[in-house]
C-alpha cells in the first residue's frame, strides 16, 4: 500500500501528494467581492469605472501590478505607491463589512489534517490583508505558514511563490497539490511543476482551466476528497 496519496492525471502523470498549498482570495474566501468594491470606490473617486475586463486582467496578481495597471489603463496621475495605500484602506474597510467562507473549505482542511498532509497559504495579497482575513474562524491556525506577495521577488503568474512553498514544506513541487481560482494562479502552479486543482466559481466562469489536473465547483467535491483518500 502506498505511503502517500497518489494522483494520476489524464496524461498519465503520477506523483505522491505530500503537501497542499492554498490560494486565498476567491479560493478560501469570497474576498474577490471585497476587492471589487474597493477598486470600484477607488476608481469612482477619480471619475473612472471598474469593469469585469479589468478585474479579469489583474485577478491573482500582486498589488504593485494592479496599481500600475490601473494607472496605465485609466490614465491616472497617481503614484502607484500612494494609490496602493489608499487601496489598502479601502480593502480593510470592505473586508470588515463581512465576507463569506467558500463552501467545503472546513471539510477539505479536516481531511488534510486527518491524513497528516501539511498545508500552507500562497497568496498574491499583501500581508496586512492576509493576516486580517485569516482571523476568521481561526483559519490561520490550520496552516503551517503563509507566503504573500511581499515574500517573493515575482508574484503570480511567476512560479516563485509555489517553488518557495515546496521548499519550505520540504517536498518536490510535483508532490504538492495547489488549489487555485485565477488564471495567473493556475499558470504559477503549473510553471512550478505542482499538481493544480482549480475552483470554478462565478468570478472566473469564463477562464480556461483546461490545463489544470482537476476543476471542481466546491472544495469538498467528491473527486477532490477521493484523490486525497486514495492511499
Amino acid at each position: 500500500m502506498p505511503t502517500s496519496t497518489q494522483f494520476v492525471a489524464s496524461n498519465g502523470f503520477s506523483a505522491p501528494i505530500r503537501a497542499a498549498a492554498f490560494d486565498m482570495d476567491g479560493l478560501m474566501f469570497d474576498t474577490e467581492t471585497v476587492y471589487w468594491n474597493s477598486a470600484t470606490e477607488l476608481l469612482r473617486r477619480r471619475g473612472r469605472r471598474y469593469t469585469q475586463e479589468v478585474r479579469d486582467a489583474i485577478m491573482g496578481r500582486p498589488p504593485e501590478f494592479c496599481m500600475k495597471y490601473f494607472i496605465k489603463t485609466y490614465g491616472l496621475a497617481d503614484d502607484w505607491q500612494e494609490l496602493r495605500r489608499e487601496s489598502e484602506e479601502l480593502n480593510l474597510f470592505f473586508l470588515r463589512q463581512g465576507y463569506a467562507t467558500t463552501p467545503g473549505l472546513s471539510t477539505l482542511l479536516d481531511e488534510l489534517e486527518r491524513l497528516s498532509i501539511p498545508r500552507c497559504v500562497c497568496t498574491g495579497s499583501a500581508r496586512y490583508f492576509v493576516d486580517e482575513a485569516l482571523k476568521k474562524d481561526g483559519l490561520g491556525e490550520r496552516f503551517e505558514f503563509v507566503i504573500t506577495s511581499d515574500d517573493v521577488a515575482r508574484g503570480k503568474p511567476s512560479p516563485d511563490i509555489y517553488l518557495e512553498a515546496a521548499r519550505r514544506l520540504n517536498v518536490e513541487p510535483r508532490e504538492m497539490l495547489v488549489l487555485e481560482d485565477s488564471a495567473s494562479g493556475c499558470e504559477s502552479a503549473l510553471s512550478s511543476g505542482a499538481i493544480c486543482c482549480m475552483l470554478r466559481a462565478s468570478h472566473n466562469a469564463t477562464f480556461d482551466f483546461s490545463r489544470a489536473a482537476m476543476v471542481v465547483e466546491r472544495l469538498d467535491a467528491p473527486p477532490l476528497l477521493d484523490l486525497l483518500r486514495a492511499r
